[in-house]
């Protein structure tokens, strides 16, 4: 008699079965380990150690969320911060409204900025339409030298 004509054993099943259910782990496991989308930021320009004039253009970059203005909490979205010699903000706090915490709430990807000479240590921070940040992961740092 042919094999896919005969009827199957109890032991034939239990094989079966454990091996359906193996599959279906793998599977769940092969979709588990898939990558969420990377979500970053990062400072364009001006580069890491670069010189720069007094007034010189920040560019910001998003990866993985949508730049959107201020005002409306929508997931996987926010706005830029450039906050200048200051840590990145907790996550979930407010981003601090002041001189060395810039707001972008129009949605700008982009900013003429001056500063009087010196050091600096500028970060940018990525934040939900109410202002608050996403943390330490959706920032970035860089040091420049404004001359």
């Amino acid at each position: 008699m042919p094999f896919f004509a005969s009827t199957p054993t109890r032991s034939t099943c239990r094989l079966s079965a454990a091996a359906s259910v193996a599959c279906l782990t793998l599977g769940l496991l092969a979709a588990c380990a898939t990558p969420a989308p990377m979500q970053s930021v990062s400072l364009l320009e001006p580069v890491n150690g670069a010189a720069v004039g007094t007034t010189f253009k920040v560019r910001f970059g998003v990866q993985g969320m949508a730049v959107a203005p201020a005002g409306e909490i929508i997931k996987d979205s926010g706005h830029n911060h450039l906050l200048i010699n200051r840590m990145p903000v907790v996550a979930g706090e407010s981003v601090p409204f002041d001189d060395n915490h810039r707001h972008f709430g129009a949605g700008q990807t982009e900013a003429m900025i001056t500063l009087p000479p010196g050091q600096y240590k500028l970060t940018s921070q990525f934040a939900n339409g109410a202002h608050q940040s996403y943390g330490a992961p959706m920032s970035s740092s860089i040091q420049i030298t404004v001359k």
